[in-house]
Formats: C-alpha cells, structure tokens, sequence
C-alpha cells in the first residue's frame, strides 16, 4: 500500500520527537532520501509482509493491530504525532525476518514521514553506533532469554513428569517380578505333581485326557467371565463343597483361583470322570497350579503391555522421533499428556474426555503443544488441590468458528477477577513460593498465539474454569522463531 507523495519539509520532519535532536545537515538527508505520503482511510501495511518501509506519523490517526487467531487485535489508537511503526528492526539486517510484526491503517487522512528500510537501517547504524550495539544485545538477549526461559519450563515439565512415569513404570514393572517369582514356583510344583500322577496306574488314554483338560482348562482361563462379588462368592461356596464332598483337602483356597478361571462344577466333574477317585486330588491340585499359572501369565502380559503403553505415551509426548511441524491428531497429544500425568492428577480428580473423533488432524508443532495441555492440566490440578483435592478435570475437543477447540475445565475456586488479567504475564504465579515459575501461561500464550497463530482464553467462576485453545484448521507459514 502506498499513498500520495507530497512534499518534504525538514523543519516539519524536525518537529518530531524521534527527529528533534538531529543537525540540520541530518534532516535534509531524511527529506531527501525519504519521503512524505499522504494516506487515506484503510491499510496502510499488513502483518507479516515485507518489512520495507519505516514510517513516522506527522498528523492524522492510527490504528495498530495484531493477529490473534483469526481476529485482529487492536493495541494501539492514537492522533499523537511522531508516533511510528513499520521496519523497526531493519538495522538487524537479514539476521531476523523483516516481516512487519503488526498491522497498520489509518482512520481519517493521514501524513507520514516514510524511510526505506535499507535508509533507516544506515542512518541508524552511522548516527547511532552505540545505541545500535545496545539494541542488538537487547534483541538477542531477549531471544535468548526467552529460549532459555522456555527450556528451563520445559525440564521443570520433565522432571515432575519423570517422577510420575517413574511411578507409573514402576507399578507393573514390580507387578511382573512378583508375578514371574511365584510363576517359578508354581511350575515346579505343578511339575512335582505331575510327577505324582504319572507314578500312578494310568494308561496312557488316562493321561491323554488329563493332558486334554488342561489344555482346556487353560483356554477357560482367557474366557472367564467377569462376575460382581456377590455371583463370585455363591460360586466359591459351590465349588468349595463340591471339593470336600470329593475328598480334596484345602477346598477352600481351591475355590477362588477355579473361579476366577471360569472353572465350575461341571468343569470338575469332568475331570473326575477322567481319573480314579483316589488320585483325583492330585489331578485337581494340579489344575489349580496349571490355572495359577495361565493367571500369572496373564498377569505379567498386563504389566508389560502396560509398560508398553507408557513408554509410547512417552515417545508420543516427547515427539523425540517425529518432526517438530507436521499434522497431528490432537486427541493423540492429549491422551498420551494425561497419561504420563496421572500420577500427578490423583484420584481424587476424576478425568472425563468429551472428544470430538470427527475433527481433523490439524498442522502443528506436537511437542510444544504436548508442554501447553501439561501447563493447563497442571493449573487445573493445583487449584482442585487447593480445595481439597477433590473435583473433575474435563477435556473437551470441538469445531468453533471453523478452528479447532481445546477446552480444559475445573472445578476448583476459580480466577479471581482481578487477576484475571495478568495471568498471562511472565512471572505472575499464584502458586506458594517454590511450586511454580510464573511462566506456564506466558510460554502457553505464545506457543498458541505466536507459533500457532491460534488464541489461549479464559473464562472463570467459582466451580467452573475454562482454559480454551483456538488451533487453525490449516496450515499457515510456521514461525520458527523460539518462544
């Protein structure tokens, strides 16, 4: 965009604040190497093109606006001369992007005082050399600041989450040496049993079909049915009287393992069609060990397959082995967040997912979305456990106003409503001392708005808080700078 050129007055160009220091010699450049634009209502340059233009404002009104989501957000509506905005940091040179970081336009006829880029950058760098290394420092140290700030949130993240899959790691892992050391000691009695049979008078069809009914025996195992206690208890007390009545001693410790595997009476009746009534008590004692057995194996399968499935909610949450921008399914990042974080939840805090299965995988950096629901769920949890430890955390995924939502929503006390507003700022934390940086929901923000190009909101009552996090559909250019 461009307006009408009209004419040049370094007096007039002096009289601004920026300007009013320099030596005539010094304006006369500027008017000669700038220019004075006359701009109507309308834009004047968009956010994110080109940074070519410096402009100063001589007269007139504008308005300065950034993207957030899909709205444009109005920060700044002044009339005051001298006020500016454009290629600010066409001094860097090709070190950052030159992309105009906001948006401008003007709401009534408007002069500006306009510099090239390239101009502005040499007059900078050849009036102001001190200054220039003063704010090349503070532009990188900020940048690098916020880098190490959004690294050191991160490892607090990973610690706290490290010592919840430790935890979580650690129950099935302890599951399935229990487990494997009392296996080790079934198999050898079984073996010892087995022994007993086959000292017996048997002939060899006897034994065939004993082989027979174990095999079977171990496939009721995987098909037992689930009972409520009460069904568990009657078929106990069954199968215990069935057992005495058959002359087999501790009946009673026999019972529950035969349920549990979906064992009945016309199961043992089976067996004691098979075999001698005075060898059935070794038969039977040797089922239960074969049914320990099939039920410790179940056990150990559970314990690794769930270990398994941390150690995948692990690589899915770090995203170590996947592209940092790609396309995701949101439901995935969450799932495998809630995971690894379950630990830290309780179970005092009943976790309810309301996903919509119908939304599309959208482009994304998925680890840093992954450090955003952990910030979220993380503040949700704390202010739960700060009434009491009790409440409900619920995930909703939905389609709003043709972008993606992420809401997370709490039943602790709610954000008061005057802090509502700095609890995006850096370092504002109402967390007690040493418990929180004050920094999740600003590295949050950012991620969101300034890498996503999405919006992070809230809305807050007492019993009902709702972080929400606007995703584009599609794809946009990722900005690659930290935040």
């Amino acid at each position: 965009m461009s307006g009408q050129v009209v004419a040049c007055s370094p007096q007039e160009v002096g009289s601004l604040f920026l300007f009013e220091k320099l030596s005539d010699e010094q304006l006369g450049r500027l008017c000669a190497q700038g220019r004075v634009e006359l701009f109507q209502p309308g834009p004047v340059y968009a956010e994110g093109d080109p940074a070519i233009c410096f402009y100063v404002m001589i007269e007139g009104a504008v308005v300065l606006s950034r993207r957030v989501g899909g709205d444009d957000v109005e920060v700044i509506r002044t009339s005051q001369p001298g006020v500016y905005g454009g290629a600010m940091q066409a001094y860097l040179g090709d070190r950052v992007p030159q992309v105009y970081n906001n948006s401008m336009r003007v709401t009534e006829p408007t002069r500006f005082f306009v510099l090239p880029a390239e101009v502005f950058a040499d007059v900078v760098r050849e009036w102001f050399p001190m200054a220039v290394h003063l704010l090349e420092g503070l532009f990188f140290g900020t940048k690098n600041t916020q880098a190490m700030i959004g690294q050191r949130e991160r490892l607090l993240a990973l610690g706290s989450l490290s010592a919840g899959l430790t935890h979580e790691l650690n129950n099935p892992a302890a599951a399935a040496v229990r487990a494997t050391a009392t296996l080790r000691e079934r198999v050898a009695k079984m073996r010892r049993k087995l022994g007993l049979i086959a000292e017996g008078p048997f002939s060899r069809d006897v034994l065939a079909r004993l082989v027979e009914i174990q095999e079977r025996t171990a496939e009721r195992v995987a098909k037992a049915p689930a009972l409520s206690p009460l069904e568990a208890s009657d078929r106990e007390d069954t199968l215990t009287d069935w057992l005495e009545d058959h002359g087999v001693e501790q009946a009673w410790q026999l019972a529950p393992t035969f349920v549990q595997a979906g064992v009945d009476v016309d199961w043992l009746e089976q067996v004691a069609a098979a075999v001698d009534q005075e060898i059935l008590p070794n038969a039977v004692g040797w089922l239960n060990y074969t049914i320990e057995t099939e039920l410790l194996m179940n056990e150990i399968e559970d314990s690794t397959t769930r270990i398994s499935h941390l150690v995948d909610a692990a690589k899915q949450y770090s995203q170590l082995d996947r592209a940092p921008y790609r396309v995701v399914d949101v439901h995935e990042l969450l799932d495998s967040t809630l995971l690894m974080l379950s630990g830290k939840i309780g179970r005092g805090i009943e976790v309810v997912k309301e996903y919509d299965r119908t939304l599309p995988p959208v482009p994304a950096y998925p680890a840093e979305l992954n450090q955003v629901w952990t910030n979220l769920v993380d503040n949700a949890v704390s202010a739960m456990n700060s009434a009491g430890g009790q409440g409900t955390l619920t995930v909703r995924t939905a389609l709003h106003n043709e972008q993606l939502l992420v809401e997370f929503r709490d039943t602790g006390p709610g954000v008061p409503p005057e802090i509502r507003d700095r609890i995006f700022d850096p370092f504002f934390t109402t967390k007690p001392v040493g418990e929180g940086t004050g920094l999740g929901l600003d590295i949050s923000w950012r991620i969101v708005v300034n890498k996503h190009h999405g919006a992070l909101r809230v809305e807050s009552v007492p019993g009902d808080t709702r972080f929400q996090v606007l995703l584009p559909l599609t794809a946009e250019t990722p900005d690659e700078e930290p935040v």
